[in-house]
């Protein structure tokens, strides 16, 4: 059994049922991970460099786009290869820190949103104390917060994952997924603190969510009687739900299909399901912001305008 449990490489099988579509998976992978890179440095570079933007609104913007930069680093370029490559193959721990960027990238993200739900609920409900509620000092600390916490959370999942001896180097998916790998595992019985702490990150982030709608409940009561507050919830807030509607639509399938599985369903549906939070998130929150806040919009037109003449 100990020689059956030395695994030093994974084989990714996601692709199998793909091969005569690689070539034009590529491209079309290359044009949207281009895309990706394109609206989120673009979103990113505008707010740093115009110090008209330096609000905490938009800090938490900048944020969530470099965020999305950080988990699909960890998805696209080895996806890319594994297109043109043969053999799906992947290191045992160039495997364990995939899983560690890209999970942590998604539970980085609801972090942010409920950093962000926070400060619309602060500039909306308490507009009076929002400037000394929200300093930079506390910005910088939730940002930290909302980076370093999934982090160290993920990790620890990592870890736990990394002591266990595996069975099997075969995983049914277009990347390396913690809880895939936990149910490789040689001796089930090991794995009770792996379920445990999986169950514990879950809850975690399931309050995060009740936080946000809480936070969001109390902004639209305030708005009702308000015609002022109602403009400023439709400008800065409607973008913030949308974005927290995609993610946790994209999220809850990714979840459901790791935890029960969609056996039923084509090997191509269940790949994109399962890279739908690496997909769609990425791409609709810049394009969102920047279409929806005034601010961001006028200064991108500002930059067209200028480049045209």
């Amino acid at each position: 059994m100990d020689n059956v449990s030395v695994v030093t490489m994974f084989f990714l099988s996601g692709l199998n049922e793909t091969a005569n579509l690689r070539v034009a998976l590529f491209f079309l992978t290359l044009l949207f991970y281009s895309l990706i890179l394109l609206v989120n440095i673009s979103l990113v570079a505008i707010i740093i460099l115009d110090k008209g933007l330096h609000e905490p609104m938009y800090i938490l913007l900048c944020t969530f786009c470099m965020n999305g930069l950080y988990g699909t680093t960890g998805f696209y370029p080895k996806f890319l290869w594994d297109l043109l490559s043969p053999a799906h193959v992947i290191s045992y721990s160039g495997c364990l820190i995939q899983a560690l960027v890209m999970y942590s990238f998604a539970c980085s993200d609801l972090s942010i949103l409920a950093v962000m739900a926070y400060d619309r609920y602060v500039a909306i409900c308490q507009p009076l104390q929002y400037h000394s509620i929200m300093s930079k000092q506390r910005l910088m600390k939730l940002v930290c917060f909302s980076w370093m916490t999934p982090f160290c959370i993920i990790a620890t999942n990592i870890f736990l994952t990394s002591r266990l001896k595996l069975c099997s180097p075969y995983i049914a998916r277009l990347f390396c997924v913690n809880w895939i790998i936990v149910k490789l595992a040689c001796f089930p019985a090991e794995t009770t603190v792996n379920g445990v702490v999986a169950y514990l990150t879950i809850i975690i982030y399931v309050f995060h969510s009740f936080f946000i709608i809480w936070s969001y409940m109390y902004v639209v009561k305030t708005c009702v009687d308000s015609i002022e507050n109602r403009m400023k919830f439709m400008q800065t807030c409607v973008p913030h739900l949308t974005c927290l509607l995609i993610f946790l639509v994209t999220i809850v399938f990714d979840v459901m299909n790791m935890r029960f599985g969609l056996k039923g369903l084509p090997q191509t549906v269940q790949n994109f399901v399962a890279m739908e939070f690496l997909v769609i998130p990425p791409i609709t929150n810049p394009l969102i912001y920047g279409f929806k806040l005034t601010k961001i919009r006028n200064r991108i037109l500002g930059v067209l305008t200028f480049k045209a003449k």
